[in-house]
């Protein structure tokens, strides 16, 4: 059972069946659930998802807490830690936008498993030198 964390673009391609992510989005999260990994997502990222839905109204944001609650993914809170992590990312790799450092930064204080993003932008988890496995959809 591993600690998988999203990036918004799976849920966003999830959500979205148009979405060139969405099958890809689709089998991954199937396989995470079916293999009883655990699930998690940083609070920025969080936020990211739902702006879509917000243009759509508060029903539609709803639909996109519910499948929080179902899947289930935890959101993960800013803190401290996280924050210095994602300064030294941004610092480091100075093409790594401070958002997507913010994500990965979560992912390495609460000490994921697995990074799984859309986005091909990211430094390797190897040029960064973090531990976390970095997967690209």
């Amino acid at each position: 059972m591993a600690l998988v964390h999203l990036d918004a673009g799976v849920i966003i391609g999830f959500l979205d069946a148009n979405d060139g992510h969405h099958a890809a989005a689709r089998s991954m999260l199937a396989d995470a659930i079916h293999d009883g990994d655990r699930l998690a997502m940083a609070v920025s990222a969080f936020a990211e998802c739902l702006v879509g839905p917000a243009r759509r109204g508060d029903v539609e944001v709803r639909r996109v807490q519910e499948l929080f609650e179902r899947l289930p993914i935890s959101v993960i809170v800013l803190d401290d830690d996280t924050a210095i992590t994602a300064s030294k990312l941004r610092a480091a790799h100075r093409a790594l936008r401070l958002p997507d450092a913010l994500v990965i930064a979560t992912a390495i204080e609460a000490g994921a498993d697995e990074l799984v993003t859309t986005d091909r932008k990211w430094p390797t988890a190897r040029a960064m030198k973090i531990k976390t496995k970095l997967t690209h959809l």
